[in-house]
């Protein structure tokens, strides 16, 4: 075909409506003498239009007839340009696979097998599949005959002859018939090996349960059991050689290839376990050691190869005891862990384009109705089908799925696994990644049905389908349950109480019948707050059975409703702020601190909807609205009233934070720098606590004096409140030093002082609904015995003449907190000396501080206490720590500036900085500090009070683990974790402190 210079032929017009890329490479394409006789035939234009990708098409076809000699090059054209269906189909594999295009040059006579159109052709099963087979005596004759039999079954894919599910039933029963084939090439080769032993295959995944991929891995499982007079250290042997060369025929690349492999990792101990067992050695690990993920997978156990009989005995014992897998001890830890496997499978950088592990992905869909199958298959055995959308019916038409759930679901796994299909179709490799390049993107489409913007409507549908996955995968569950005790439609089919209980304990709710009690009243009735309540309710039940203690929870939510159900903004906020939604789930649910703490005034869940809300208050923005608060009150416990009110909000401000920040949400990851964590809490408790002081020394001078009290007041935090080291459970330790006024007598301005600090201390721990501040003064000179509050002067010389080296020491955290801020400067221009005295410690001073902690190490801890485990005083813990920094401080403090801290993390930072102790040893001890700090937040966070230890009960310390990040079941790895950080630090401690 020629043209004049500059125009195009209309050929190559017609090619572009046709929609190839590339028209004018298809040109030559047509000009090639082996296609002479078709180039103008406007029936094959047409067809090849209609492929996924016309220029793939058309170039196979080209290679095709290029490989046929004269006659059947002749043969194939006739029958290309008058058999549509054969034209359809040839050209519609080539549109979709290169592969297969491949296939067909290489053996260029397969193209016979689209020729057939006859009824058994269309919906071929296992016995035509071995048919198609039986030729095959070795293993690169199997690969030619497995290729030609998936020329067959992709003809019928892309033509729409059959659908994804039947496709994916016909790839399984190709397997099926290749595993038998492969099993009988290896008999062949070892006959004596055969006549030893009966060897059954069992098919488990995609293969077991009749919905396989173009390119899978083919999961087994191998029981053997002696022929008849064989011992069976005899057979045993014998199977496992058979097994593996069967195995090796198809998983081995040859010159024609391979098939797939073939897995078998699936087996009692995977990989470190034998690869074929009897059958009694099956039952023995699955009855004693099995994970509930090994009976999930059984779930699509089928007999394929081998001895049927002997297939058949192993699903029918092992069959109970998937069924009672839901009654296990650790089902539901299991379950939980094994829904995050789903989520921590995804990398990264794929999370975007995978179509089966990512978000609203085919596991999703596949892992929620295996546990439904689980929770329910028990009680009815209609459920207990390996197909997915098989079970999927059956558990709808149960009532235990929606019915319109289940639809939806459907049409999302049809479209997610024909998007897999034609992916994996191109180049028959195994993968679940959307492709990147426009040019495949616009094939994928295509192939799809997709023709006016097939990018764009990939993408658009995709998404849809995902975002339905997603939905549901919450949904699938929880709905149900208000159906359960909700009024229905006449009709309706719901979950039986019995059936409801049985999927509530399966989600982690030790008091299923309180739980549903709890969703009867929230969601019962025809009112608008019903109504929402039923939207919300299925998404805040995944995210409570998410978390260490969902019947808490559950419980709390209906407090925090029934408290503020008739306010209008409550349930608008959860309903259309799906953060506040998320992050109320996430605190009613880890503990006892955080929900106290809301209901005792629920209107402080608006925090949780302001996307600006758990951010913590500056000290002088809540300095500020405590005086004022105190300023408008009409007496003094009126006003701390207020001022503890204020303390409340803000102690729930930071403990949500902590707590969303700890769990992450699904919007935002959790945190990954625990020390960030740590240090976020301590500067808000602190900043909070001193607020508080100041309000109640406010509230207590305008009482009795007015604005102006006969002495200037201070005080000074000491211990962890100068630390800024607060954490939710501790006390505020503080010194009380005064300076009389100008003209006013001594004694007038000390009682003046001492009834201040009464006033302080009774008001802040009035019993209210509020959690009282304790404040405790007795680090103060002679401690116990010695006065409350001391004048400047008497502090100087009480200094002077008395002071021990451990009152030096705990001055190293003395800090003002509130009053009179020229009087708390003054005391600490008068205490620097001590703390940081000039040329360091002497080594008198250094030996003493040495014996008391070795004294308190041997006298303070408290009796049954596990050494390993304290975290204020046990081996590597909080005390380890500090002792050690503040050595550095007390020897170094004059030298080094950085040192000059009350915060102990600073001060460690600060002693590397200036060469004092190596940066592995100081991360080792800032590791440690910063977990045992945490330890102690989560104790009083979950448990309400505070505590030095893990909590014993195994749901309280599951919680624990789950705010330091540990998932449910790896309780045990957060102690060793500890152990083995606090190990380290003991050592460190030993070597910087005691000078071992």
């Amino acid at each position: 075909m020629t043209t004049a210079p500059g125009r195009r032929s209309s050929t190559f017009t017609r090619l572009l409506r046709h929609g190839f890329t590339d028209p004018s490479v298809a040109e030559r394409h047509l000009d090639l003498p082996a296609l002479s006789s078709v180039r103008t035939d406007p029936v094959l234009l047409d067809a090849l239009g209609a492929t996924a990708d016309p220029d793939l098409a058309l170039r196979g076809i080209a290679r095709l007839v290029e490989a046929q000699d004269g006659e059947e090059r002749q043969a194939l054209l006739d029958t290309l340009v008058t058999a549509k269906p054969l034209r359809d189909r040839l050209l519609g594999v080539l549109g979709a696979s290169e592969a297969l295009g491949d296939h067909l040059v290489r053996h260029p006579r397969d193209w016979h097998a689209l020729v057939t159109y006859e009824a058994t052709d269309l919906h071929p099963g296992i016995a035509e599949f071995e048919r198609e087979l039986a030729g095959a005596d070795d293993p690169d004759s199997l690969r030619v005959a497995y290729r030609r039999c998936l020329l067959a079954i992709a003809a019928r894919d892309v033509c729409g002859t059959t659908d994804v599910t039947e496709a994916a039933a016909e790839l399984a029963d190709l397997a099926t018939a290749t595993l038998r084939a492969a099993l009988a090439i290896a008999r062949t080769a070892a006959p004596e090996d055969d006549a030893r032993c009966r060897l059954a295959v069992i098919a488990m995944g995609k293969c077991g349960g009749h919905e396989l991929n173009y390119v899978s891995d083919v999961d087994v499982i191998f029981v053997a059991e002696p022929a008849d007079g064989v011992d069976e250290g005899v057979a045993v042997p014998a199977a496992t050689r058979l097994a593996a060369h069967m195995m090796r025929i198809c998983s081995d690349t040859t010159v024609e290839g391979t098939i797939w492999p073939v897995d078998a990792n699936l087996r009692p101990e995977g990989r470190n376990g034998p690869l074929v067992r009897t059958l009694s050695s099956h039952l023995a690990y699955y009855q004693r050691w099995a994970k509930t993920w090994e009976f999930q997978a059984l779930l699509k156990a089928r007999p394929v190869a081998g001895d049927p009989e002997l297939g058949a005995e192993y699903v029918e014992a092992v069959s109970p005891l998937v069924w009672q897998a839901s009654e296990r001890e650790n089902f539901v830890a299991d379950v939980q862990s094994m829904r995050r496997r789903v989520v921590d499978n995804i990398p990264a950088d794929r999370v975007d384009r995978e179509i089966k592990l990512g978000p609203g992905g085919l596991r999703d869909v596949e892992f929620a109705v295996q546990l439904l199958q689980l929770v329910h298959g028990r009680s009815d055995s209609g459920l207990r089908s390996g197909t997915t959308l098989e079970a999927l019916r059956a558990l709808a038409a149960g009532g235990y799925v929606g019915r319109v759930d289940a639809a939806q679901l459907d049409d999302a796994y049809r479209f997610l696994r024909a998007m897999e299909h034609r992916v994996q179709l191109y180049r028959l490799r195994r993968t679940h990644l959307v492709p990147e390049d426009e040019p495949d993107l616009r094939r994928l489409g295509r192939s799809l049905g997709m023709r006016t913007d097939p990018i764009t409507e990939l993408n658009q549908t995709w998404r849809r389908h995902t975002s339905v996955v997603r939905r549901l995968h919450e949904k699938l569950f929880y709905r149900p349950l208000l159906d359960a005790v909700a009024q229905l439609a006449p009709g309706e089919s719901r979950l039986s109480p019995e059936e409801a209980r049985h999927r509530l304990v399966a989600l982690g709710y030790a008091d299923p019948a309180a739980a549903l009690r709890h969703l009867e009243a929230l969601s019962s009735g025809v009112s608008r707050k019903a109504a929402i309540q039923r939207t919300l309710l299925p998404v805040l039940l995944g995210w409570f059975a998410d978390s260490a203690d969902p019947d808490a929870g559950l419980l709390g939510f209906r407090k925090v409703s029934d408290a503020l159900g008739k306010t209008p903004w409550y349930l608008r906020l959860l309903r259309d702020e799906g953060a506040a939604a998320e992050n109320l789930a996430r605190v009613l649910s880890a503990g006892r601190l955080a929900p106290d703490l809301l209901l005792r005034a629920p209107e402080a869940v608006a925090i949780l909807g302001d996307p600006q809300g758990l951010r913590p208050r500056g000290r002088a923005h809540l300095e500020q609205e405590v005086l004022a608060a105190v300023g408008r009150a009409d007496g003094a416990e009126s006003a701390v009233a207020a001022v503890r009110g204020v303390r409340r909000r803000e102690l729930f401000r930071t403990t949500a934070a902590d707590l969303i920040s700890s769990y992450g949400t699904e919007e935002r990851p959790a945190e990954e720098d625990p020390g960030a964590l740590v240090d976020r809490v301590g500067d808000a408790v602190t900043d909070l606590t001193a607020a508080t002081i100041a309000g109640a020394l406010r509230a207590a001078v305008r009482e009795q004096w007015g604005d102006t009290l006969p002495t200037r007041f201070a005080v000074i935090g000491m211990g962890r409140f100068g630390g800024h080291e607060l954490g939710y459970g501790s006390d505020a330790d503080v010194l009380f030093v005064h300076a009389p006024r100008e003209g006013v007598d001594e004694q007038e301005a000390a009682s003046a002082a001492n009834t201040v600090v009464a006033e302080m201390r009774r008001l802040l721990q009035l019993p209210t609904a509020d959690p009282p501040l304790l404040i405790d003064a007795d680090l103060r000179p002679e401690g116990r015995n010695g006065p409350l509050v001391r004048t400047l002067g008497s502090y100087g010389a009480y200094y002077r003449r008395w002071s021990l080296v451990w009152e030096s020491q705990a001055l190293l955290r003395a800090l003002p907190m509130a009053g009179d801020e020229q009087l708390g400067r003054d005391f600490i221009e008068l205490i620097d000396p001590l703390r940081y005295p000039m040329e360091g410690l002497g080594e008198d001073a250094v030996r003493e501080i040495r014996r008391l902690k070795a004294r308190m190490e041997s006298e303070r801890l408290p009796r049954g206490a596990d050494p390993m485990l304290h975290t204020k005083l046990g081996r590597g813990g909080l005390s380890d720590v500090e002792w050690t920094v503040q050595l550095m401080q007390m020897q170094h403090g004059w030298s080094e500036p950085g040192l000059r801290t009350t915060r102990t993390r600073e001060a460690l930072a600060a002693a590397c900085a200036a060469g004092l102790i190596p940066t592995e040893d100081a991360q080792t001890l800032d590791e440690a500090w910063v977990l045992a700090t945490r330890v102690r937040n989560a104790v009083m966070l979950v448990r309400g009070r505070p505590g030095d230890t893990f909590p014993s009960g195994p749901r309280e310390l599951t919680a624990v683990g789950r705010y330091l990040g540990y998932e449910p079941g790896h309780v045990g790895d957060m102690l060793d974790d500890y152990r083995r950080i606090t190990r380290r630090a003991r050592a460190v401690m030993e070597e910087r402190f005691y000078g071992a």
